[in-house]
Order: structure tokens, then C-alpha cells, then sequence
């Protein structure tokens, strides 16, 4: 547009400077001494116009000349800007591609050629990644080492030290290095209350070095900032409090964290059994109901129910209460008929605890269910029952099958044996083996036989089944007679 603009400006501008001339023509005279030169005015405009421009066309030419070293530098630092720019493209792009080997040695390349030192500082930090990957540790650290160094030769940057800091801590929580993580993260001098990335970094290092007070803070900050999900922040918050309230109770300061805790965040499920078991610890059996009743009605979590069946004296039948109101609107609820089922047996309900029971088995088949029948079997002295029960738990447990009947297994074919005789269905050894095998009056202890013996004897002899024997018959029943 400013092209066209200026193209058409000077042509009206000629157009009107000629018109001017033709209808006002004149001379122009030059005298220098004794010398004068006179032409006509269009000739000496056109010759002021010339000059301008060779005098123009000139300066450019000069100038040109002038900063060519200038230009060069400037092409060779393009072009080694372009080579670094393809270098830091393929190691990327191999890093995104999981091809680590190839992406360390372009990588690597670049942070040894280039004379940038940002550039160097990340194609480090990448390599770096890249090492760790394939599981070069020493490689990675010396990689890190490298960046770090770079940063310190060069004129202080702030941001690229603390982006040093949280890639290497981020690949030292990942092999587990916890406090060299923090150490490094905070030596860093990074906000971390304003960073979230870091915020997160240092949220693992903590969680790995189990530091549960500075867990819940940084939870807590990232809720706010909603930097992460509030489900997640949740589950952050519950297990590190529950923590916390755990190892204080063993202090006896317990009671403070949880005050300190919102109303919400006490319904969750481990900060309310953690909260339970220290108010029942204490005898204060009503407000350890309570605690785990709110969160029951909040979540219906399998742990806090568990926790809730287990009541003793006069707060069963309360509980009991309480859970049947539960059941009405939850009728299908295998684990709330569980915990009725149990809070009936403590308070030696039998009827209705087996019913409980039996209809939170119908829903959902657990070992522990089975055994809860299986001891009121036992306690109403139903003892084949209690045992069937038993069996049936073992086997939810820990995945056995369960044997109903009792069965024979198939005897070795011990006609092929030349030192045994067969007669008329009655076996007899022969006089060596006899001799050998055949207990003394004096002694009840048979003779030791040798491993080979047994090697030649059950390798030698197929496995038939004799015809008096039938395979899988239940001999529960049989009776040995003399």
C-alpha cells in the first residue's frame, strides 16, 4: 500500500512540475569569475534530479562496502542459529518419539556447539531427560551439572536457575532422591507460592519423604489456586491429616490438627476413622460415633462401615438403630448389610444377623462375611455349617478351590514289580524283599530304604487303576473292618 501511495505522489508531482515549466519557461544562469553558464530551466531540474540520485545510488554503495564484515557475521550467526534450530528439532522430536539414545546425542551436540548459553542450558536439561530415561544415571547428573555450570560461567539468570532446579528435581523424585530434590528446589530461591509447577515438585518431595504437615499446606494452596482437581486435592488433604492426627495421638496433642480441620474435610473417610479411633481412645465413645456416622452418611466408604460394625456395650443397639435407618435407603447395599449383620452378633441378635448376612452374601460373596456366619453358626452350634462357612471364606481369600468330597486316589500297578507276588488278589513280597522290608518282633521301625529303591520303584511301575477301585468315589462313608 505505502508502495502504490508513493508511486502515485511522485508521478502527479512530475506531472505538475512539467506543467509549470511548460507554461512558465525560463533560463538559469551559472556564473562562477569570469565563467557563466546559462540553460534552460526543465534542464537544470532534470540535471538536480540526476544528481540527487547518483549521489544517492552512491552513499548506498559506500555503505554497502562498509558493513559487509558487518553482514557476513550476521549470516554465519543465522546460520549457526539455523543448524542449533534443527539440532534442538530433532532432539525434541526423538524425546517425544521415545527414541532417547538418538535424542542424547543431538542433544548433547548441540549444548557442546552452540555458543548460546540459554540454548546450551536447555539442550543440557533435555539430554539430561533423555539419560535418565534409559536409566544413565551418572550421565544425567553430569548433564545437570553441565547446565548448572553454564548458568554460573555466564551473567546470573534467575529464571534459568530455577529452571535448572525443577527439572533436575523432577527427575530425582522419579529415582526416589527426595531431599536432594528439596534441597536443590529450595537453594533455587524459586516462589514457590507462585509457581505452580514447583508448588507440585515440592508437594511430591514432601510426600516421599512423608512430611504430612507440609502435605496438607501445599494441598491446601493448590485448592485455592485450583491448580489441581478438587477430588485430588481431597484425597491429598485426607491422607495427610489422617497422618497427622495418627502420629499425634501417640503424643497426646492430637485434639489441636483436628480443630484445625473444616467441617468438610473431617467427613472424609481416613481423617474420620483416624478421628474415631482417638476419641474412642480417649472413652469418648458417643463423639467417635458421631464422627464416623457423618461421614457414613456422606460417602457410604467400606472402611468407615467396617470401622462402624465394630461396636461393643451400650452404643450397639444405638449403631444398630442408626444403620437400619441407613438400610431403608439403601436396600442392596452388600457392605451396610454386612455391618448390621456384625453390630446383630455383638449384640447376639442371631436370627436377624444371619438373615443380614446371608442377603449381603446373595449381593456380593466376601470372606469376611463367611466368617462372620461361619462364628454364629458356631456360637448356635451349628458346627457343620460353621465349618462349610470357614472353607467358603478361606476360599474368597485367598482363591482356593474347595473340596466337598473325599476322594480316592488311584493306586500304583504293582504287577510289573518282580519282588512282589500276586496271588489270588493277595500280595506277598518275595524272600529277599520280605527279609528285608518285614518289621522284626523286637523292633517297630521299619527299615530305611534307599532312594534309588524308591526312584526304580514308582518310575518303573505305569499308574493303572485296579477294578475293585473306582476314581472320585466318596469313601467318606466307608467303615474299616477288621
Amino acid at each position: 500500500m505505502r508502495t502504490w501511495f508513493w508511486t502515485i505522489f511522485l508521478f502527479t508531482l512530475a506531472v505538475v512540475l512539467a506543467l509549470v515549466i511548460d507554461r512558465h519557461p525560463g533560463n538559469v544562469m551559472i556564473v562562477v569569475d569570469n565563467l557563466s553558464i546559462q540553460v534552460s530551466l526543465a534542464f537544470a531540474i532534470l540535471t538536480l534530479i540526476v544528481a540527487f540520485v547518483g549521489l544517492y545510488i552512491l552513499l548506498r554503495l559506500v555503505a554497502w562496502f562498509t558493513n559487509l564484515p558487518l553482514r557476513m557475521r550476521n549470516w554465519r550467526g543465522e546460520r549457526k542459529a539455523k543448524r542449533d534450530q534443527d539440532l534442538l528439532e530433532d532432539g525434541w522430536t526423538a524425546l517425544l518419539e521415545g527414541r532417547y539414545s538418538l535424542a542424547e546425542q543431538a542433544l548433547t551436540k548441540l549444548s557442546q556447539q552452540t555458543k548460546n548459553h540459554r540454548r546450551q542450558v536447555l539442550a543440557s536439561l533435555s539430554a539430561a531427560r533423555a539419560a535418565h530415561a534409559m536409566g544413565e544415571y551418572a550421565r544425567r547428573d553430569q548433564l545437570i551439572g553441565d547446565a548448572q555450570a553454564t548458568v554460573t560461567d555466564q551473567k546470573p539468570d534467575q529464571t534459568l536457575r530455577i529452571a535448572i532446579a525443577a527439572a533436575a528435581a523432577d527427575l530425582w523424585l522419579d529415582q526416589g532422591l527426595a531431599q536432594q530434590a528439596l534441597d536443590t528446589l529450595l537453594a533455587s530461591g524459586a516462589e514457590t507460592t507462585k509457581h505452580v509447577h514447583t508448588m507440585r515438585i515440592l508437594l511430591r518431595a514432601y510426600q516421599q519423604l512423608n512430611d504430612h504437615t507440609q502435605v496438607l499446606h501445599i494441598a491446601h494452596q493448590l485448592k485455592r489456586m485450583r491448580a489441581i482437581q478438587a477430588h485430588e486435592a481431597d484425597r491429598l488433604v485426607d491422607v495427610a491429616a489422617a497422618a497427622q492426627i495418627r502420629d499425634a495421638q501417640r503424643r497426646g496433642d492430637w485434639q489441636p490438627i483436628w480443630k484445625s480441620l473444616r467441617s468438610d474435610e473431617k467427613l472424609l473417610p481416613d481423617i474420620a476413622l483416624a478421628g474415631a479411633f482417638a476419641f474412642e481412645s480417649n472413652d469418648q465413645i458417643k463423639e467417635s460415633s458421631r464422627i464416623l456416622e457423618n461421614s457414613i452418611e456422606q460417602s457410604f466408604d467400606p472402611r468407615v462401615l467396617d470401622a462402624y460394625a465394630r461396636s461393643e456395650g451400650q452404643e450397639v443397639n444405638r449403631r444398630l438403630q442408626k444403620a437400619e435407618g441407613w438400610l431403608a435407603k439403601r436396600p442392596n447395599d452388600a457392605q451396610l448389610l454386612a455391618t448390621l449383620g456384625s453390630l446383630c452378633l455383638a449384640s447376639q441378635m442371631w436370627g436377624q444377623a444371619q438373615r443380614y448376612l446371608e442377603r449381603s452374601l446373595a449381593l456380593h460373596s466376601d470372606s469376611r462375611v463367611h466368617a462372620l456366619l461361619g462364628s454364629l453358626f458356631d456360637r448356635i452350634g451349628k458346627s457343620d455349617l460353621a465349618a462349610k462357612q470357614w472353607r467358603l471364606a478361606t476360599a474368597v481369600s485367598s482363591a482356593l478351590p474347595v473340596l466337598s468330597k473325599d476322594t480316592l486316589l488311584p493306586a500304583a500297578d504293582i504287577a510289573a514289580d518282580p519282588d512282589i507276588k500276586n496271588v489270588g488278589g493277595w500280595v506277598e513280597l518275595g524272600d529277599e524283599v520280605s527279609a528285608q522290608n518285614r518289621y522284626s518282633a523286637e523292633s517297630t521301625t521299619p527299615p530305611v530304604t534307599t532312594d534309588a529303591a524308591y526312584e526304580e520303584y514308582f518310575d518303573s511301575a505305569p499308574l493303572t487303576v485296579p477294578n475293585d477301585v473306582e476314581i472320585g468315589r466318596d469313601v467318606s462313608s466307608n467303615k474299616i473292618k477288621d
